[in-house]
């Protein structure tokens, strides 16, 4: 079938397995959004430097620490995580109980600061991080050639995500989370501190971040734009799926990939646009998203 519309099968398949990475990003990226959105109201412009971060401290363990990809799984997403719990306790904590632009304009800020720092302490051209070696090489399907690390990433997305989607939405502890963005008082009433519980969701959608930069350094190369190349098509995302969903995230990440997979198939001069003309027309007729709950 694919023939007569003159696209060879592995043309169409290679791209599709293309846009279910990027989406795998996508998903990571806006799901770490939307934790923070969605539990703390605070816009976080900062998130793709906390990408790039977790990128570049898998490159330092690695090549000054000896640390190994799948020590650097666990490791940077701590480390990184750390420094958004640091940071939401010194600045973004007094922010609260102002309008989102304030918080919109600091995490800017702090984007700009964190990725000029590292551009001035590693320049611009990339750093090379190697593929492990156990998910080296890849499997012939016949139909087209796998690599073992694309899948790897799409899977281990895949857990991440729904992993987090479950532990918020099917678990005490999730609805605690719920409870204190609504009724702070009441739920500390029940000798739950809530400024600690905001402070580590904080950390943790930061660490969701670095768990994305680390799964990205062996495909792309560990540079300081990394992150600002990509968080704009995140931001796309997460209006598109709703602004706080969960799982308005994780599923418009993964079906944003394939779509602007697909494009690139089918209207490659469209591609790069895609999902902002996608955006565009949602918020036409479904202002708060796909998936986003109208005031």
């Amino acid at each position: 079938m694919f023939e007569l519309l003159g696209i060879p099968p592995q043309a169409l398949f290679g791209q599709l397995l293309l846009g279910l990475i990027n989406g795998s990003f996508y998903a990571l990226l806006s799901l770490g959004l939307a934790v923070i959105f969605g539990l703390l109201n605070i816009i976080n412009f900062s998130h793709g430097a906390q990408y790039m971060m977790g990128a570049f401290v898998a490159w330092m363990g690695l090549t000054w620490l000896g640390i190994p990809y799948w020590g650097a799984l666990v490791i940077v997403p701590l480390v990184v995580g750390t420094t958004g719990v640091v940071i939401e306790r010194l600045m973004i904590s007094k922010l609260y109980h102002l309008d989102h632009l304030y918080g919109l304009l600091l995490t800017f800020g702090l984007a700009l600061i964190i990725q000029g720092l590292f551009r001035n302490g590693f320049g611009v051209s990339g750093l090379p991080y190697s593929i492990p070696s156990q998910l080296s090489g890849g499997t012939n399907l016949g139909f087209m050639f796998l690599p073992n690390y694309r899948a790897w990433v799409v899977v281990a997305s895949l857990i991440v995500c729904f992993g987090t989607w479950f532990a918020i939405e099917r678990t005490r502890l999730g609805a605690y989370l719920r409870a204190a963005t609504e009724n702070p008082t009441l739920v500390g009433a029940f000798g739950i501190n809530v400024p600690r519980m905001i402070t580590l969701t904080y950390g943790f959608g930061v660490a969701l971040a670095a768990f994305a930069g680390v799964l990205a350094a062996p495909i792309y190369s560990v540079n300081p734009n990394m992150g600002a190349d990509l968080i704009i098509v995140v931001f796309a995302v997460v209006v598109i799926g709703g602004m706080g969903s969960i799982l308005g995230a994780i599923l418009t990440g993964f079906g944003l990939g394939i779509v602007e997979g697909l494009t690139k198939v089918f209207y490659p001069e469209a591609s790069s646009v895609a999902i902002f003309v996608i955006m565009a027309i949602v918020l036409l007729f479904k202002p708060a998203g796909l998936f986003g709950r109208t005031a």
